[in-house]
């Protein structure tokens, strides 16, 4: 392993440059001296301040964490070897075998560009939120200030956070009967994921409901199911949810659509126009 923050910062202008603002969504924004990202854009994408991207290109910022690496990689849409060099410029060894993957690769990132209309969020083995689209955090509520196990659904859903979903008593009873069986599935794949074995830990010491569903074994897997969600200013809101899993990568996509013969995609509509503010 390396730790060169000048070599790290010109494979970041480098990458940066190269990603022309239509590949990840955004509009080209009037006259532009270079064709790929600005600075205040890949911030904007990878969840940082300016100031830190700034500092991360001109070698000022030494160390960065491997969630800013992870969070840069998706950003600049790395293919998974250019994703490893960037760890390694960093002075960090890649993921590995037996660790969960947050990596979401360029072919999937594209697939999900193109469902726009179509609130989404995608999330690791262990169900940590990644990322989502606009439309996902209009119908759910702007992810961008969670941090840390605030961003996972199991812990959201087990310790009661507050959510804008509810669900009936057979779809909870689904919904967390699924979330259990796959983070014993995600446990035996990725033994050596110490943040999943403390999460499991922590789960069965803080629910009892998890603690019961783990001890007893049971098994389920996520089907299409509807949910409500209560939009401060749309009210609710009925959907259909799918969970998609991409072979390879691990990650699982919850995808959120209409149910025939309901208003939800009209709700939809107005979601794209509100976004993430509330009316007055």
């Amino acid at each position: 392993m390396s730790d060169d923050p000048a070599a790290l910062g010109q494979a970041l202008r480098h990458w940066r440059d190269r990603t022309s603002p239509q590949d990840v969504g955004l509009p080209l924004g009037g006259v532009r001296r270079a064709p790929g990202l600005r600075r205040e854009e890949l911030a904007q994408l990878a969840g940082l301040s300016v100031d830190y991207v700034v500092r991360l290109e001109r070698g000022r910022a030494t160390s960065p964490s491997p969630q800013v690496l992870a969070s840069l990689a998706r950003a600049l849409r790395l293919t998974e070897t250019e994703r490893d060099h960037l760890y390694l410029l960093a002075g960090h060894a890649p993921p590995t075998a037996g660790h969960v993957p947050t990596h979401i690769p360029p072919s999937v990132q594209r697939l999900l560009d193109q469902l726009r209309a179509t609130p989404l969020s995608v999330h690791d083995a262990a169900w940590n939120l990644i990322s989502w689209n606009p439309l996902w955090a209009a119908l759910i509520g702007d992810p961008s200030p969670l941090r840390g196990r605030e961003r996972n659904i199991a812990w959201r859903h087990f310790t009661a956070l507050p959510t804008r979903v509810t669900h009936t008593p057979e779809q909870e009873t689904r919904f967390e009967t699924a979330l259990v069986c796959d983070l014993r599935s995600s446990a035996a794949r990725y033994p050596q994921d110490k943040p999943l074995r403390v999460l499991i830990t922590d789960l069965r010491r803080t629910s009892d409901r998890f603690h019961d569903l783990w001890d007893s074994h049971a098994v389920g897997y996520h089907t299409t199911d509807s949910k409500t969600i209560h939009h401060p200013d749309l009210g609710p809101i009925t959907v259909d949810c799918d969970t998609l899993t991409i072979p390879g990568s691990d990650l699982r996509i919850a995808v959120c659509t209409p149910p025939p013969g309901t208003t939800t995609a009209d709700q939809f509509d107005l979601l794209t126009t509100i976004g993430t503010q509330t009316m007055a």
